[in-house]
């Protein structure tokens, strides 16, 4: 695709012409593009990389802020138990 780019107009232009031939629309083939562009420093986003890490790290903030939940309630559950406790001693 890159290297057929300078043959056409334009970067739609070479996406239209080359995208039946390899069975996508041209607009996913240029997101493809795009997606390429971006990972190799050519555009301005965030790379397949930083995507897959920041998917990751809420991935972990997620599990991370369910289990900080589970030891609230179980603190609370334990605290109210000793209370109860001490009030029937």
């Amino acid at each position: 695709m890159l290297a057929q780019r300078g043959e056409h107009p334009s970067l739609w232009a070479a996406v239209n012409a080359i995208a039946p031939k390899i069975g996508c629309s041209g607009h996913t083939l240029l997101k493809w593009v795009e997606r390429e562009e971006i990972d190799r420093g050519q555009r301005d986003g965030v790379t397949t990389v930083e995507r897959e890490r920041l998917r990751e790290l809420e991935r972990e903030n997620k599990e991370l802020r369910r289990a900080n939940e589970i030891l609230k309630l179980a603190s609370a559950f334990f605290a109210q138990a000793e209370l109860d406790r001490r009030l029937k001693s």
